[in-house]
């Protein structure tokens, strides 16, 4: 089942966790997984700047996709898992939120955001039976990366900067994470973070040089 809602706002989130509850009369795990990269820099332009010249407006938006829309999310569903004794919530937030990048600083101090209130959910709500977890990924080969970052590593030798692997995650490697922390198979899992990056951040930092987008 589908919702189309905008949960940046309250209100979306409302209409999203409603439409869940009225189809299946529970929620057993929620993932949130909505936010904005770097190709969002394209439409928005200015939103995945450094901060001295990123807009406030878009600050604002940014945090609001990326760490506001997890908030709203969770603030609606941990009630429900608190009434069975059990859940498992996984936050997607970036390695950006624990490296930093050169540029997007909205975006790494939503994410950076995401995990501390991550582990915050964790001691939390432990007693009540709620597991909260990170997956941590480095670049997807998705379309909200690829154009504003991917094809910028055209040549072989600039992939291996990328990541010691030498290649972007596919989208189902950064699922399998989800999936391992919504199980069982991660039932003394709580407050981890799990990078999905190809080894980048065992280098000790997202260290390398990136070619300037085409105009």
């Amino acid at each position: 089942m589908a919702v189309a809602a905008d949960l940046a706002a309250s209100d979306g989130a409302e209409r999203a966790v409603a439409g869940a509850l009225d189809r299946f009369g529970t929620v057993d795990v929620l993932v949130n997984n909505a936010g904005a990269g770097h190709s969002y820099g394209l439409t928005r332009p200015g939103s995945m700047d450094p901060v001295h010249t990123t807009p406030p407006a878009l600050w604002d938006e940014v945090l609001a996709i990326n760490l506001s829309s997890a908030f709203h999310m969770t603030r609606l569903v941990v009630p429900h898992m608190r009434a069975r004794g059990s859940g498992s919530i996984v936050n997607v937030a970036s390695i950006a939120g624990y490296t930093g990048l050169a540029d997007a600083h909205a975006y790494t101090a939503a994410k950076a955001g995401l995990i501390n209130l991550t582990r915050s959910l964790a001691i939390a709500y432990a007693r009540d039976g709620i597991r909260s977890n990170v997956v941590a990924p480095g670049s997807i080969d998705t379309p909200m990366v690829r154009r504003a970052t991917l094809e910028r590593f055209a040549d072989e030798e600039t992939r291996w900067q990328l990541a010691p692997m030498g290649r972007p995650a596919t989208a189902e490697e950064v699922a399998y994470a989800c999936l391992f922390f919504a199980g069982d198979e991660s039932s003394y899992c709580n407050g981890s973070v799990l990078a999905v990056d190809g080894g980048v951040t065992a280098r000790g930092a997202w260290s390398v040089t990136v070619p300037p987008a085409a105009p």
